[in-house]
This record gives structure tokens, sequence and C-alpha cells, in this order.
């Protein structure tokens, strides 16, 4: 669990461009590289501790196999068609 307040902002932003990518039509594989070259950032700018971004990488490794965060909504139903 990521209790830094860096970390989990990262995590945040990282899991929102994760699911933007799905959207786009981007897969797995796609989605790998863009976590490993996020995180090869991070640990190239020093902006957080190693510790704190394998723990980042574990959470989102984590998130990208829950295949419930990638489900599109179902559309609702307009019930005011004509």
């Amino acid at each position: 669990m990521l209790q830094d307040t860096r970390s989990i902002r990262f995590y945040q932003n990282l899991t929102d461009d994760l699911v933007e990518l799905w959207q786009r039509g981007y897969r797995f594989d796609d989605l790998r590289l863009y976590l490993d070259g996020y995180l090869a950032a991070l640990r190239h700018a020093n902006i957080l501790e190693p510790y704190l971004i394998h723990r980042l990488e574990e959470e989102v490794t984590r998130y990208i196999h829950d295949p419930s965060n990638f489900v599109l909504p179902e559309p609702e139903p307009d019930y005011y068609e004509y």
C-alpha cells in the first residue's frame, strides 16, 4: 500500500493514463512499455526514493493485471427517445 503523498500522486496519474491508453486501443504489452518508461524516468530524475518507486511498480502492475480496471462502462439507455 502506498502511503507517501508523492507516490500516491504518481500512482493516480499513471493509472489514469493507462486507462486512457486502453480506451484508445493500446493493450497489455503497450501499457507495460509505458509503465517501464514512466518508472525509468522517475528513477533517472531521482524524484522518489528507489524503494518507493519499487512499491509504485508493484501497485501499478497489480492494477494492470486486474481486468475490472479496464472495463468500459455500459452506456445508459436513453429513456427519452422519440
